[in-house]
Parts: structure tokens; C-alpha cells; sequence
């Protein structure tokens, strides 16, 4: 039997010269093209949070490589990244054997690159640009909802606390005009509304009175301190809600900037909404090109500040915008026209329009004869509906509208009346949005076009497949910082570490097909 050997092992074993780390990492790993990227980029914005004097600090250079490459490698906690420091060759090198705590590393992901993250993930995209992965004459554009760090019990809805500031108000108002009525006092006339400060106002006034007048009444006396120590207080934290509530209809207590929506991510499957942002992005080419938090859970409301952030983010628009339905707006429409952007944007109805079963429908009004030059359309029976009157709507948004109304003259005796209109009245009335039917039709031509057929198939497979990835294939489902600024600076990482992995699979490929072109297919070629 053959003589079984081992190699030399012994852990205290000491080394004439010390290792480097590089030598353990190879050439294309991908901790060093995150710190050639990181290297290349201008941190002035972060070096200038810095205040002189005291002992010396890490390097914000060597902390954001090791928080961008956490990100890449879907560590998000502090305390992991610290332990990965002490423990992880790549994270070593990184630092330069540096061991920043996880109170020094969430310091600086939250405050230090707090208004300066931004310009470092454009420095990025520019990197990019320069290298043709990305054009950015395009804009790929869809949003989700990510679940907020804070407490899904912890909810204030605005509805409850009207209703309930509502309430308290007429309790209040009947206590005081009660005792004001008794003290023959100058009482408020016309208000529907007080606030705390003039609740408080009147009721010292009242105290002082009954000192003045040394009147005893406890009853009295009693109800009117209850409502200056206990009501007053109440009052203004019902103000002080409704002022952090602003336009939205819920926040969290434990994240005021969150807002509750209903996620995809519903493990109970009952459509309990939970306190989150809904994040905007563009892609081209699956890289992340720009990106956005907003409070509304409805994307409508979100496409034309998101553009806006664009062309901040680089100084020039995109040529091309390409979204789903949901952005589909009058408003934003005669944005994107008005600015010369191309908008391969569906709006509600797009498809459903060309089915059998409506395209064939006689009384639908899209299918009515329309007379431009008199103004007026023509019923299935051929019968005249005279334009009556324009109206202004305000969308929720804000956003003033006008649709006409045109109605026939009379529909008494016609046998497709049951088939035309369910209405009480003897006449039919239909209202038109002019401006918005014509923006419609502009989009419907450009979505139908060689050039909108080729975005609607790319657009399922660039935002969508980029959310998919970083929620299903990395588990960032749920952000770990709170706050709108540090929610962005966070996804913000996110994104960079999405582009970054990009660019590594890219390269990688495109270094292969390189390497394949230069080794010969036969042997006797070589």
C-alpha cells in the first residue's frame, strides 16, 4: 500500500514577506471595477461635509466603494458590511484593511451623501454614455412600490383625523359660547372653523372674566379648563397632522414621508396597504438612467416631474418616452408634445378600443359621426346632437380640462333608444374631450408605427425586467433607511450597484466574444 502524505499545515506559521491582498483577487473581479469606476468619479460634493480639524477620518472615497459594493452583492446592513470588512478579502482590499464601524458607515450612507448622491449616480450614467451603453435619447419608464422601513399599524389617515378634529371642534364651540353667553361676552360670529390658538384665546378670557366678576361657578369653571388643558393640546396635534398629511391621505408615525399603498408583495393576499414610496425609473438598455420617490401611489401623477428631474439630471431631454397606460394623461401628453418629446405612451383605452365589440358598437361615441366644421355629431338615427355648452373641470392634479357637450333634440319615439342611452330624459347628451381625443390619436399613430411597435416590445422587458431583478433576484423588497431624502439616497445605491453589475456582465461578454475572435477553430491554424 502506497505511503498516504499530506501538505505542511500549521495556522501560526509565520511568512518571511507579507501577502498583498491584490494577489488574491483576480484581474476582473468585480471589487476592482467597482473601485475603477468609484475612482473616476468627483466626490468635492462630500469631501466639503467635512469639517477641519479633530482626529482624521476614513476617506469617503474608500467608505462609498465599500457601500456601493455592498449593494452589489445585496448587503444592505451596516452591521454586515462592518463584519464583511474583517472577514471578506474583497471588503479588505477595498478599505485598504481600514475597519470603519457601523455607526461611521451608516453616517455617512444617510447624512454624507445626503444632496450629493445624485450627482455621483449621473457621473455614472455619463460613464456610460461615453462608452455607448446608454444614448439617453430614450426613456423606458415604469414605477413600483417598495414597502417602507416603518410600522404597517402605525397609520394616521386623514379622513379620522378630520372627522375626529371636526368633532372636537363642536364640542368645544358649544362649551364656549355656552360660558360666553352666561358672561355676556363678545361672541365669534361666522366661524366654522377654529384653531387652537383661538380656542385657547377665548378661554383665558373667559377665566379672567369669572376672576373679574368673582363668579364660583365649578361646573362652568371646570369645562372651560378641560378645554384649554385637554382640548387645546388635542387641537394642535390635530393640526399639526393634517400639516404633515398636506395633499396626501396617510402617513406612517414611524416614517412620516411614507404613504400607505397597496404593494404586489401581499403575503396575506386581502389588499392590506402598507406604508411605502413608489419609485420612478427610466432604463435604456436595462441601465437605470434616472430615478425618482413620490408619495402618489397613481404613476399619472408622477411622469411629468420625473421628466423634469431628466433633463435636470443632464441638462438635455430625451427624444423618446415609452410607458404603459398608466401614465397616459391629457396633462401629460400636451407636456411631452409641447417640449418636442416623442410619447410612445398608451393611454386606458388603447386596446380595448380596437376589439370587435366595440369598434362594431353603432351608439358608442367614439363610433359617432363627428362634423368638424359645424360642430356637431350625428346619432345612429341620423339625427343631429347640437353642441350646448363647454365646461372647465379641474383634475386632481390640478390640471384644468374642458370637455363639450352636444345633445340631441329630442329622443321621444325612437326605437333604438333603449340601445342608446339608459336616461331618463328624452334627449341624449354626451360630453367630449376635444383636445384629449386629438392627443389620442397623435400617440395612437406614433404607437402604431414601425418605430412604436419596436418600443411596445422592448418595454416589457426594460423597466419591468429591471424591478424584477433588484426585487426578486437581489431581495431588495423593503427599504432599511426612513425618510423621503434618505429613501433616495438608498435606492439611489440600488441603482448604481444595478448599473454597475451591468456593465460587468457587459464587458465580461464583450471580452469573451474578443477573445474568441483571436483563438483559432482548428489546431493547424494555430
Amino acid at each position: 500500500m502506497a505511503k498516504i502524505t499530506f501538505k505542511s499545515y500549521n495556522q501560526n506559521d509565520n511568512l518571511l514577506l507579507p501577502p498583498c491582498l491584490g494577489d488574491y483577487l483576480p484581474e476582473n473581479h468585480k471589487a476592482r471595477v467597482v473601485s475603477a469606476i468609484i475612482d473616476r468619479l468627483d466626490i468635492t460634493e462630500i469631501e466639503r461635509t467635512y469639517k477641519g480639524g479633530g482626529t482624521s477620518g476614513y476617506h469617503p472615497r474608500m467608505l462609498l466603494k465599500v457601500v456601493v459594493y455592498s449593494y452589489l452583492n445585496n448587503v444592505y446592513s451596516g452591521r454586515k458590511m462592518e463584519q464583511l470588512l474583517v472577514e471578506n478579502i474583497a471588503y479588505m482590499w477595498l478599505s485598504g484593511m481600514q475597519t470603519p464601524d457601523y455607526n461611521t458607515i451608516n453616517l455617512f450612507r444617510s447624512k454624507r451623501l445626503a444632496g450629493c448622491f445624485d450627482d455621483l449616480f449621473t457621473q455614472v450614467v455619463v460613464l456610460l454614455n461615453e462608452e455607448g451603453f446608454v444614448s439617453l435619447d430614450v426613456q423606458y419608464i415604469d414605477g413600483t412600490k417598495i414597502e417602507s422601513a416603518a410600522n404597517k399599524y402605525t397609520f394616521v389617515w386623514k379622513g379620522s383625523v378630520e372627522k375626529n378634529k371636526a368633532k372636537l371642534e363642536g364640542k368645544v364651540k358649544a362649551v364656549l359660547e355656552k360660558a360666553e353667553q352666561a358672561l355676556e361676552l363678545e361672541m365669534s360670529e361666522g366661524e366654522t372653523e377654529m384653531s387652537a390658538e383661538e380656542v385657547e384665546r377665548r378661554a383665558d378670557k373667559i377665566l379672567n372674566k369669572m376672576d373679574e366678576m368673582g363668579i364660583s361657578d365649578k361646573k362652568m369653571r371646570k369645562a372651560v379648563e378641560k378645554v384649554k388643558d385637554e382640548n387645546v393640546p388635542k387641537m394642535r396635534e390635530h393640526e399639526d397632522k393634517l400639516q404633515t398629511l398636506g395633499e396626501r391621505n396617510s402617513y406612517s408615525k414611524t416614517d412620516t414621508d411614507a404613504t400607505f399603498m397597496h404593494m404586489k408583495e401581499d403575503a396575506m393576499n386581502n389588499g392590506q396597504t402598507k406604508p411605502g414610496y413608489n419609485v420612478q425609473i427610466a432604463t435604456e438598455n436595462q441601465f437605470i438612467t434616472n430615478y425618482g420617490i413620490f408619495w402618489r401611489p397613481a404613476d399619472q401623477g408622477t411622469l411629468i416631474p420625473f421628466l423634469d428631474s431628466f433633463e435636470a439630471r443632464y441638462g438635455r431631454q430625451s427624444k423618446e418616452v415609452c410607458a404603459d397606460s398608466g401614465y397616459g394623461s391629457e396633462q401629460n401628453y400636451e407636456h411631452m408634445f409641447g417640449n418636442d418629446i416623442l410619447p410612445y405612451v398608451k393611454y386606458n383605452m388603447f386596446h380595448a378600443e380596437d376589439k370587435k365589440k366595440r369598434r362594431e358598437n353603432p351608439f358608442l361615441v367614439q363610433n359617432l359621426y363627428y362634423n368638424a366644421t359645424d360642430d356637431y355629431f350625428v346619432c345612429p338615427m341620423g339625427q343631429h346632437m347640437e353642441h350646448v355648452g363647454d365646461a372647465v373641470l379641474v383634475s386632481d392634479l390640478g390640471y384644468k380640462y374642458t370637455v363639450s357637450r352636444y345633445r340631441t333634440r329630442s329622443c321621444r319615439g325612437c326605437p333604438m333608444r333603449g340601445m342608446c342611452h339608459k336616461s331618463d330624459a328624452d334627449y341624449r347628451t354626451i360630453d367630449v374631450n376635444h383636445k384629449n381625443n386629438a392627443y389620442r390619436r397623435k400617440a395612437k399613430e406614433l404607437l402604431t408605427s414601425e418605430r412604436g411597435l419596436h418600443h411596445r416590445s422592448n418595454r416589457p422587458i426594460e423597466p419591468e425586467a429591471v424591478f424584477g431583478d433588484i426585487k426578486y433576484n437581489h431581495g431588495f423588497k423593503r427599504f432599511h433607511l426612513k425618510s423621503n431624502k434618505k429613501v433616495k439616497i438608498e435606492f439611489g445605491l440600488v441603482a448604481m450597484a444595478h448599473n454597475i453589475r451591468k456593465y460587468i456582465t457587459l464587458t465580461n461578454l464583450q471580452n469573451a466574444k474578443k477573445r474568441m475572435k483571436r483563438t483559432p477553430k482548428y489546431a493547424s491554424e494555430a
